[in-house]
């Protein structure tokens, strides 16, 4: 299973942004870790440094592991359209990414379990695969006997909206409209930095 299961602040004050979400301990200390921390000098990043960095937090921010990125590049590569726009919109396609921008999770982690617990259902029928690809139309919901787990409660509570999707309170079930475009997608990650890595 693609996942990350180790220090989540450590990883996100390596790239100087809290890619995880809200963190507490990520606001007190905004430095990269390490033994001398903020008092560290850094020599400047060579060119391949900035361009590893950019596809590492790509892949911390969405919970995916190597090989299957590296796949993902290659399909976006093929497909029509920028590349580094169409390979952010394969990872905003994904399941777990959709269930956590509707709302029904506070962390992409969280939606990632919820869906390979069988909570989350696609078109009326279960689905607990995290990487699979929604296309437009489809209606994710969450199943009658979890619409009471007080996580999904929580979480929907603080839910945001985005204009490529649509949320039903009522029946607690959101439609993929459309594959978001490039400025509807509000990750702070620069995708040409990972073509250029890749092309190498």
């Amino acid at each position: 299973m693609a996942r990350y299961t180790g220090p989540k602040t450590k990883i996100a004050r390596k790239f100087g942004e809290p890619i995880f979400g809200d963190d507490k301990a990520f606001e007190r200390r905004k430095y990269p870790p390490g033994q001398h921390g903020i008092n560290k000098r850094r020599a400047k990043k060579s060119e391949y440094a900035t361009q590893l960095a950019e596809k590492q937090k790509a892949k911390y921010t969405y919970g995916i592991l190597e090989r299957q990125f590296s796949n993902m590049f290659k399909a976006a590569a093929r497909s029509k359209g920028i590349t580094g726009e169409v390979l952010l919109q394969m990872c905003e396609s994904r399941l777990d990414n959709v269930v956590y921008r509707l709302g029904i999770a506070p962390s992409r982690q969280a939606a990632r379990q919820l869906v390979t617990h069988k909570h989350i259902t696609v078109n009326g029928d279960v689905v607990n695969i995290p990487s699979y690809k929604l296309s437009e139309g489809d209606i994710i919901a969450v199943r009658e006997r979890s619409k009471t787990l007080s996580v999904i409660e929580d979480s929907l509570n603080n839910r945001s909206n985005y204009e490529w999707l649509q949320w039903n309170e009522a029946t607690k079930e959101g439609t993929f409209q459309a594959v978001p475009e490039r400025v509807q997608i509000p990750e702070n990650i620069k995708e040409q930095l990972i073509v250029e890595l890749y092309s190498k």
